[in-house]
Formats: C-alpha cells, sequence, structure tokens
C-alpha cells in the first residue's frame, strides 16, 4: 500500500489551508485510483456559517476534497509533476447524506478514462459506509504553479 500525509500530498497538489481538504491518502497508485479521508473538526473554517445552529460540511466541499484525491492520482505520474489538475465538469452528482463534526469522511476516486490532458474519474464519500456523495468527475491537466517541494 501506498501512503501519504498531509506534508506528502502537499508535495503534489497545490492546496495549502484553509483549502487543503485531505488530510492523508491511505493507498493510491499513479494514474489510476486513490483512497483518502477528510478527518472533519467543529474547528473548521466553514461551520461558523454553514450553518451556525446545524453544522454542515457544505457539499461542494464534499466534492472539491473527492477532486483533491483525484488530483493526487494524476499529478502523482510522473509526466504530470508540477502541473495542475482543474476541474472539467462534473456529472451524475448526488448528495446523499450529511457531514457533521466529527465525522471520518472515505474519499475514493478511480480514474476511468484518459486521453491526452483530459480524464474521468468515478468518485465515491462516504461516512461510516454510507454514501454521502458520489459524481462522475472530468479532469483537465494544465501547466501550473508546481506544488511547493
Amino acid at each position: 500500500m501506498n501512503h501519504l500525509n498531509t506534508n506528502e500530498i502537499q508535495k503534489i497538489i497545490p492546496h495549502r489551508h484553509p483549502f487543503l481538504l485531505v488530510d492523508y491518502i491511505e493507498d493510491y497508485e499513479p494514474g489510476e485510483f486513490a483512497v483518502g479521508y477528510k478527518c472533519v473538526t467543529y474547528r473548521e473554517d466553514f461551520f461558523p456559517g454553514h450553518f451556525p445552529d446545524e453544522p454542515v460540511m457544505p457539499g461542494v466541499l464534499t466534492l472539491e476534497a473527492l477532486a483533491q484525491v483525484g488530483a493526487v492520482i494524476i499529478l502523482s505520474k510522473p509526466e504530470n509533476s508540477g502541473k495542475t489538475a482543474y476541474f472539467g465538469g462534473v456529472q451524475k452528482c448526488r448528495f446523499k447524506g450529511k457531514v457533521v463534526p466529527g465525522d471520518k469522511v472515505k474519499l475514493e476516486v478511480r480514474v476511468t478514462r484518459e486521453k491526452g490532458p483530459i480524464g474521468v474519474g468515478q468518485a465515491l464519500a462516504t461516512v461510516d459506509g454510507k454514501v454521502v456523495v458520489q459524481a462522475e468527475m472530468i479532469f483537465v491537466v494544465g501547466e501550473g504553479k508546481a506544488a511547493s517541494q
């Protein structure tokens, strides 16, 4: 199993606090799949406004966490080192549950198609085995600033 801690993730993707939404990668294979986790705490920057009386992680941020796991898959390929993976689109997205403080979100992404700089990944976020988000995500690899080394 290949695993990555936060510092190692930041060597691959350009995201940083407060927008780095992946705490660690449990296993991955460059260009193929990754399984990561986001440990959600009450101290997340978005909770004071979403929502004050019932803190819920915005679904689009769970989708972003999945995209960051997908970026690890794509940008860990040697030929993509130092590049940036961008959202190209989202299809078949379903929000099926809430993510709240104390949840450990499992983030699974598998690349299903890739042609040149464009590809598609199947993404699934779960909490305690229950699906909270599923989607098909399109990515585009572009020339961008490399992650800090």
